[in-house]
């Protein structure tokens, strides 16, 4: 395999910083529940949401424009400086407010919104047609391993380790050393220091690009017309993009929102059961990038997304009426496996179909539906009542209606789907 040594060092460096980007990310929440703000976190989600309508098609041109190696450097050198400044803020005072908590918050968001057009347009860039499948499913293994570490690593920061008890997926292990539970700033601190290492083997990488690029002139905004124009020429693969987007949709709203809630208020637990949760996710998501395309090999990948949009409807249908922990952690087991491996079938589906030159534009168009979706049901769950008593299981029903309504779109233009032709690769 051609840039074979740069895929291994972008794997290594996401790896670094995705482990404390995901402590802080299930940190941040957690914290909004202790301090009974769950409406205000809300209601920070929504607005950061929304101002990502406007970055993400900002960020699709820039990830189509310029080089990709030098986006992820910039990426990690502004997250590494301004985390730095928050820490440093909380060192000073012993605490943060709850607002330099949601900038981080924010800026993290922000970073995904363009890490990931730019992690996998680069990655179509400098693969060979032949390796797809296989690179696809490499990075959704290596960034839930990381995942796996994150809620480990947030599970004993945010809870501590007691009298050398650490407690993980509800099993108890008694260590030889007992551990303090961080505070924010310090776990923030920690997400700093990896974002520096990982700069530092991005800047290593040396690479081949495998796919010609025309440097495109004119403004952001006619940029981003050229990839609504090359979508709409193409309406089924806008509706694929669109509609497999429906499980990463329900899975964001349920890992930075719902899920702290429902562990508080629901299942009266405490940060190890919502930490432990997003481990068992991450060990689903593992499991599905080294077996999912094995599994579906003898489908094509839109009846794969299909089946799996169906069994997360389930999976959203049963932590409705749950009322154990033992549950919960199945659920989320299976639901890494059904998200996961839909995006692996999704990205090899888009990566066959869509021009490098435009995956990044065609990606954030994607990404707006995303958002458009999230904004919704945010609001809607934001709502008084689901924050009353046990109310947010409720909140689960009606994303399992939503996932619902989408596998029966692509159920209904299955064979279109099906029969759009792949690029001359």
């Amino acid at each position: 395999m051609r840039n074979l040594s740069a895929i291994i060092l972008l794997f290594i460096a996401n790896s670094i910083s995705g482990i404390s980007q995901g402590i802080s990310m299930i940190a941040i929440p957690w914290y909004f529940t202790q301090q009974d703000s769950e409406r205000q976190y809300s209601l920070i989600y929504i607005a950061v949401t929304a101002v990502a309508l406007l970055w993400g098609p900002l960020s699709g041109t820039l990830v189509d424009r310029y080089n990709r190696k030098n986006i992820f450097m910039v990426i990690c050198a502004v997250s590494a400086i301004f985390l730095t400044m928050i820490a440093l803020a909380g060192y000073s005072t012993g605490a943060l407010p709850w607002y330099l908590v949601a900038s981080v918050f924010a800026m993290t968001f922000f970073n995904y919104n363009i890490h990931y057009p730019n992690l996998y347009a680069f990655v179509q860039e400098i693969t060979e047609p032949r390796y797809y499948g296989k690179v696809a499913s490499y990075i959704e293994i290596q960034g839930q391993l990381a995942s796996v570490l994150a809620g480990a690593g947030a599970a004993i920061l945010l809870e501590g380790v007691p009298n050398g008890e650490l407690t993980l997926i509800g099993l108890s292990m008694q260590l030889p050393f007992s551990i303090e539970a961080w505070k924010l700033h310090e776990i923030f601190a920690l997400d700093a220091v990896t974002y520096v290492v990982a700069l530092i083997f991005i800047a290593f990488i040396q690479f081949y690009p495998l796919k010609k690029r025309s440097k495109e002139t004119g403004s952001v905004l006619q940029r981003f017309k050229t990839g609504w124009q090359y979508l709409k020429t193409h309406p089924y693969i806008l509706l694929f993009g669109v509609a497999s987007y429906s499980i990463f949709v329900t899975v964001l709203i349920t890992t930075f929102y719902l899920i702290a809630i429902y562990v508080n208020k629901h299942l009266q637990g405490g940060g190890d059961i919502f930490a432990s949760a997003e481990m068992c996710y991450a060990f689903g998501a593992v499991l599905a990038g080294l077996l999912i395309r094995k599994v579906f090999q003898f489908t094509t990948p839109v009846m794969a997304v299909i089946i799996k949009t169906w069994l997360t409807a389930g999976l959203f249908a049963v932590l409705m009426f749950n009322q154990g922990v033992g549950v919960l952690y199945a659920m989320f087991l299976l639901l890494g496996i059904t998200n996961a491996g839909t995006r692996i079938m999704r990205v090899n589906y888009l990566f066959e179909h869509v021009p490098n030159q435009v995956y990044g534009r065609a990606g954030s168009i994607f990404f707006i539906s995303n958002i458009l979706f999230r904004v919704f049901f945010l609001a809607i769950f934001a709502l008084a009542f689901f924050h009353q008593g046990n109310n947010i299981i409720y909140a689960f029903g009606i994303l399992g209606i939503f996932l619902a309504a989408t596998a029966i779109i692509m159920m209904v233009y299955y064979r279109k789907l099906v029969d759009v032709p792949k690029l001359g690769i």
